[in-house]
């Protein structure tokens, strides 16, 4: 028999690549043919960030790369740019998942939102030194704003609908390995 932890870890792994396909395809799809005062929110990077702060086992590293290759393909960007920064900042976040764990949500809130400006200022910086045309300074700050103000929201939803919730203290695996 399949191990349960191993089975609800995979169940939210297949969650998350359904979940990164439709925020990919909303992206994608040409809603509108006026351009929008307001650039979206990065769902799928606030997705990422909730489910590893909360969860850490839930998206390997793997995952997290193949998805935002596919989406650095999908987006047209430079291949592999946006990856790797994503990537760090999963990491950082990911080494901090325990410490976050016992803090007031507005300090995650803000230590999430400077780790999307150090992200932000990171991709515009490597982009600028190899002279690749990027949109405006302040189209980019608006979607930064609207990706913080939208992190929140993918909180709730990812807590309360999804059931993505912190790993409790002392919560053990099946093969009595602590969390």
């Amino acid at each position: 028999m399949v191990d349960p932890v191993t089975t609800r870890r995979w169940l939210y792994r297949g969650l998350f690549l359904v979940l990164a396909t439709l925020f990919l395809f909303g992206r994608l799809l040409p809603l509108s043919t006026l351009p929008s005062a307001w650039p979206a929110p990065d769902f799928l990077l606030c997705l990422a960030f909730a489910w590893v702060l909360r969860r850490p086992d839930f998206l390997p590293v793997v995952v997290i790369a193949t998805v935002f290759l596919i989406e650095d393909m999908l987006l047209v960007r430079p291949p592999g740019l946006w990856t790797l920064i994503v990537l760090f900042a999963t990491e950082f976040l990911r080494d901090r998942a325990n410490l976050t764990r016992d803090l007031p949500f507005f300090v995650e809130w803000a230590m999430v939102a400077a780790v999307m400006l150090v992200m932000l200022l990171a991709n515009r910086l490597v982009l600028a030194i190899f002279m690749v045309p990027q949109s405006g300074f302040g189209l980019t700050l608006m979607q930064f704003v609207a990706s913080v103000a939208a992190y929140p929201i993918v909180v709730l939803v990812s807590n309360r609908v999804l059931g993505v919730r912190w790993v409790a203290p002392g919560e053990v695996e099946a093969l009595e390995h602590r969390l």
